[in-house]
This record gives structure tokens, sequence and C-alpha cells, in this order.
């Protein structure tokens, strides 16, 4: 395992089992309890930048690049449960116990494969723009939802459209008023469409929109883990989303009716734009959560 300083956390590299080379971020303490990290589409731990060194006062903080994201190889199988097999694996080989995970986008299906796995192990969820109910499939799924009954080459195209420069772009911008998105700069998609252009790097992001059809229909097995196990969780949700549906949020507080819930005037990548005010809400969940579950505060 080698590692190398990065602006937001020394960045380790992990050879996983099968081999694939596995690039993270971590810091903080290890002895502190964990937060796993978990962008999405089309991200990497860079999206964690801002909020990185606040919780590494209170927490061991995990961020990893998916697999096949950022700087991080692209699985011999691509898949999300092969994706959360390799982010097991990680927190296994880091020695990593109990530990909150924050779920956004793709990082959801990966986040609660991890979850479920080990529910015993979760202090938390941290739920930012994550969808794991069909209410947050509003209008602009149709063409994938038709894909996913009908993988013809012609719903498929409709599918994958947004697999360029101007729908990476969307990702910051789309359905976002201008005078909150003012302040992205354009290097933050221009990088992500360069990654996304790397060899192999968009066969994988097709493979994962076909496969996410399958996480749709584990939604079911989801909410019953969800319902029986209960995690404490916070919910940090951009309003001006346009690929998840608004409705999600009561989805989520109506199966964890004791979560925390903040609407913020934000987009899908809400902490491009509002980590200053996310980062105390995480901060003030992982200390009220350890005084709940008797672990005392936690240091600042």
């Amino acid at each position: 395992m080698g590692s190398s300083r990065g602006s937001h956390g020394p960045r380790q590299r992990l050879r996983l089992s099968g081999g694939t080379e596995l690039s993270f971020v971590t810091a903080g303490d290890a002895s502190k309890p964990a937060v796993l990290l978990l962008h999405g589409f089309p991200n990497s731990s860079a999206m964690f930048r801002e909020v990185i060194p606040d919780l590494a006062r209170i927490a061991y903080v995990i961020a990893p690049d998916l697999p096949g994201f950022g700087e991080s190889g692209v699985l011999p199988t691509v898949s999300f449960p092969a994706l959360g097999r390799a982010i097991s694996e990680l927190l296994e080989r880091l020695g990593v116990g109990p530990r909150y995970i924050y779920l956004h986008d793709f990082g959801a299906p990966v986040g609660l494969h991890v979850a479920m796995r080990a529910p015993e192990e979760v202090l938390g969820l941290i739920v930012q723009n994550a969808n794991a109910h069909r209410t947050g499939l509003g209008p602009g799924w149709e063409a994938t939802i038709a894909y996913w009954s009908s993988p013809t080459p012609e719903n498929e195209a409709a599918a994958t459209a947004h697999l360029t420069l101007e729908g990476t772009r969307d990702q910051y911008l789309a359905a976002v008023p201008p005078d909150v998105t003012a302040s992205i700069p354009a290097e933050r998609w221009e990088e992500d469409w360069r990654i996304m252009c790397l060899p192999g790097r968009m066969e994988l992001q097709r493979t994962l929109i076909a496969d996410y059809g399958r996480y749709v229909d584990r939604f079911g097995v989801i909410a019953e883990y969800l319902r029986d196990w209960q995690p404490p969780a916070l919910l940090l949700w951009g309003r001006h989303d346009s690929f998840f549906d608004l409705s999600e949020t009561v989805s989520w507080m109506q199966v964890l009716p004791r979560m925390e819930a903040h609407i913020l005037d934000a987009g899908h990548l809400l902490l491009e734009t509002h980590s200053v005010e996310a980062t105390p809400l995480m901060l003030d969940f992982i200390r009220h959560t350890q005084v709940q579950a008797g672990q005392g505060a936690a240091p600042d």
C-alpha cells in the first residue's frame, strides 16, 4: 500500500485481492469513529475536499475513489455489488470497525451494500441526494426505465445520452439557480470528463447505468433493512436536484421516522456550494449520536 500527499488528505493506494488498484484519502485519528465518504457520478473523493479537514477533527475519515472513478482502476467485472465488495475489502484491510456512511448518488447502492453486509457496524447514515425509493425516479428517468425493461440499442442510446461533456456539466448546473452555481469553476466538470474519457471508463458508466436497474429492484429489501435496523440518519438535500425528485426526502423520513432532515438551497452536488452549511450539521450529528450510543461527547 503506497501513499502520497493530496490537497485534502494523504492519498493512498491499495491493490485489492482481485488486482485492481484502489485510490483513497484518509484523515484523522484511526481510534476515533470512522466516517466513510462515498461520492457519486461523475465524481471522486475530491468531492469531499471542503469537509474532510473538519470531519477529521472528530472522526477517522475514509474517502475512496470508487473503482473506475478518479484515480482508482476499473474492476474486472463491474456492478454495484462488486463496487460494494471492493469498499468492504478496503475497510477490512484498514481495520475499520463501526462506521458512519455518507451516501450520495451512485455511492448509495455501494454504501447500502456495505451497510447491509454488516448492519451492526453502522453508526449512522448521512444521506445526501441519494436515492433508495422509487419516489426519487422523476420524469427524467423515463428513458432509463425503458432501457431497463427493454435494453435495445435505441433505448440504451437514450439512457446514456448524458455521457457527454455537457451532461457532465449538468451534474453541477442543471436546474440550479445561476447565483448558487456561480462559484463552481468549470475545471470541476472538465476534470470529471477527462477521467470519463480514459480507457474503459465510458464502458464502466454504461454498465453501471444498466446495473442501477438491479439496484432499483432491491428497493424493497433495502426498505426492510432500514425499517428493521433504524440506523441513526441525517439527510442533507439540495432542493434543486434535477435527477432525484424532492419527494424522495419524504420516503426516507417515512422509513426512518427519527431522521434529522435539512433541505438546502443547492443542487445535486450540494457540497460544491454548501459545504459551509453541511459541515456543522454532520459534526453535530456525529457528536450527538456518539453521546446517545453512550460513548461520550466526541472531542473537538
